[in-house]
């Protein structure tokens, strides 16, 4: 397969933002996607914890949910204005009709679509996932993958995250795919 990244001069027009559940690969495959095209990776999680010099973990236990949510919507916002580049979100941020609203007008949203075995394989271990603080994690992920999974299909475009797949072929597959449907946000100079 021909690598999308050296045959093609690629110019990120709008911001990429990266949807989907925990586990999905959205931090990981938006780094490796951020360092291909050569522009600045952001994970809001990231910025919404050096802001508070806390964990998502300490503030959710600290200041609730809600108050997160606000946070993460006021960070999402400040990224969409800034140059364009590569941003993970928290599983949660793409439920607020707000922030699918920014993300539409200002950039593209591609949700990671991997089924929920997947994920749980990728989840289950880390204690990181302050949702899944329950006395039945792997309950919890099912009710919040069959919650969330109809608002991610609201995405601009998705792309199949397969336990099998590399890290490099979910990057490839994502370029090509806005290539291909949003030239708008990338667009391929051959």
């Amino acid at each position: 397969m021909a690598d999308i990244f050296t045959d093609n001069q690629l110019i990120l027009h709008k911001t990429v933002v990266m949807v989907g559940m925990m586990g999905a690969g959205k931090t990981a495959v938006g780094r490796l996607l951020a360092t291909r095209l050569n522009v600045p990776f952001c994970d809001s999680d990231h910025e919404i914890e050096e802001a508070a010099n806390m964990t998502i973990s300490e503030i959710f236990a600290r200041d609730g949910e809600p108050f997160f949510r606000r946070k993460e919507t006021q960070v999402i916002e400040r990224l969409l204005e800034g140059t364009p580049c590569i941003l993970s979100t928290g599983g949660g941020a793409f439920m607020s009709d707000e922030n699918r609203a920014m993300i539409t007008e200002k950039g593209a949203s591609v949700w990671l679509q991997a089924d929920l075995e997947v994920l749980w394989n990728r989840v289950r271990n880390k204690d990181t996932r302050p949702l899944l603080r329950t006395d039945n994690p792997r309950a919890t992920l099912q009710s919040l993958y069959e919650a969330r999974v109809p608002v991610y299909q609201l995405a601009d475009l998705a792309v199949s995250s397969e336990a099998s797949g590399t890290l490099d072929d979910m990057a490839q597959k994502t370029a090509q795919a806005l290539i291909t449907t949003r030239p708008d946000v990338l667009e391929a100079k051959s």
